[in-house]
């Protein structure tokens, strides 16, 4: 592709396990003896960091991974278990300086508040560069976990089902209503809250504490939260979505919505309809970025990078097929490939390495090499926080002008 588009390009990583395909643990790159460890992920966020990307996200669940979508599969040949995402995150945040870091958060069964702060202070913890990426799950064994609701057992094939989209579309009101809870118990605090003056003995102004008082089908929540709000103001909230449902979750909440479109024709219609939901959603105004994501196996020679595909096929005993396209090739082609789908509407991408031992340092040295020579990506890091990376303002306080408008009137 010779011409380069008008608009830079924002790339960001999806970190999970030892890699994406479910055999990349058994590389010799992988280190599965050290997947539990606090150095492992900090070397790859490192490693992302080194390559000037926006953001990394690290998958998390209620539940063990599983080859089945709505129960467990008791395998044993694939890797099982993980750490917290919240809590790695905020482990590797002073190791680093300008990356995002985003980890998953799951709406159902946790609660709006904790997560409130937990985000907030990863917020501190990293100066500024923190974000959240909101999920819901259906799964009978996951609500087993908590004991305060159940769940029908549902198959993929009969979520499908009237029974089944009820659920989902609750699941995903709920979501919404979840992250309003979270904006604004960030907003609960204004900016100058904190006075913290020892000679007239006051820490804080209370009037500049306040009361969420939300109330809806899902949460009762008064606040205010007991974190002051975020470096950022509203750390970033992103989703991945599939659907018209989670496409609106996108639309009416989020910052960044993650698609899976696997041409670019697929991608505009995508675009298309998450923009009209923005737009009806009455955000038609405020920025949104749609990141593509890809599964990506990268070497120099497409050659090798198909049969390092077809060996871990092989290895796991069945084709690799995720809800993600999949890419086999070299940088220049995976190059070419995100500029044909970001000229469908696509503003980044979020790349999930098929081996994160291989696959990271592939895209780090290999394909933001190739995205600099385009000139269509950054080569030194333009700003401090996530937002500003990605080109958003810091909001205001949804809060401070009601007490300015308080005070004006007295």
């Amino acid at each position: 592709m010779s011409s380069a588009p008008s608009s830079p390009l924002h790339l960001a990583v999806a970190l999970d396990g030892t890699g994406w395909h479910p055999a990349s643990w058994r590389e010799p790159v992988a280190r599965p003896r050290d997947l539990f460890t606090a150095g492992y992920w900090a070397g790859l966020v490192v490693e992302a960091e080194r390559g000037l990307l926006d953001f990394v996200t690290f998958e998390d669940g209620l539940g063990l991974q599983s080859s089945r979508f709505g129960d467990l599969d008791g395998r044993t040949d694939q890797v099982r278990g993980r750490l917290d995402a919240v809590l790695t995150a905020s482990r590797v945040a002073p190791l680093t300086r300008h990356i995002g870091l985003v980890p998953t958060v799951v709406a159902t069964h946790t609660e709006p508040f904790h997560i409130s702060k937990a985000i907030a202070t990863l917020d501190y913890v990293s100066t500024g560069r923190a974000g959240l990426r909101v999920r819901i799950t259906p799964r009978a064994h996951e609500a087993a976990h908590f004991g305060r609701r159940t769940f029908p057992p549902f198959s993929l094939a009969e979520l499908r089902s009237p029974a089944g989209q009820e659920l989902i579309t609750g699941l995903f009101d709920e979501a919404a209503d979840y992250v309003e809870v979270v904006r604004r118990l960030w907003d609960s605090w204004e900016d100058d809250a904190e006075i913290r003056d020892a000679a007239t003995g006051r820490f804080i102004d209370r009037d500049k504490l306040h009361y969420i008082d939300f109330e809806g089908a899902y949460f009762s929540v008064k606040g205010p939260s007991i974190t002051p709000r975020p470096p950022q103001g509203q750390p970033l909230v992103s989703a991945l979505a599939h659907d018209t449902l989670p496409y609106r979750l996108v639309a009416r909440q989020a910052d960044i919505g993650y698609v899976t479109p696997h041409d670019a024709g697929q991608a505009r219609a995508i675009v298309a309809e998450i923009r009209a939901e923005q737009e009806a959603a009455g955000r038609a105004a405020e920025p949104l970025h749609i990141f593509g994501d890809l599964v990506v196996f990268l070497d120099d020679d497409p050659a090798a990078a198909a049969s390092r595909r077809a060996r871990l096929d092989d290895l796991a005993g069945e084709p690799y097929l995720g809800d993600a396209r999949v890419f086999t090739g070299s940088p220049d082609q995976l190059a070419d490939l995100l500029q044909e789908l970001q000229s469908a509407g696509l503003t980044g991408f979020r790349l999930r390495p098929a081996v994160h031992g291989h696959d990271l340092p592939a895209i780090t040295g290999g394909l933001v090499p190739e995205l600099q020579r385009r000139g269509v990506f950054r080569r030194a890091y333009e700003a401090d926080t996530l937002r500003g990376l990605l080109g958003l303002a810091r909001p205001a306080n949804r809060y401070a002008a009601t007490t300015a408008a308080t005070t004006a009137t007295a």
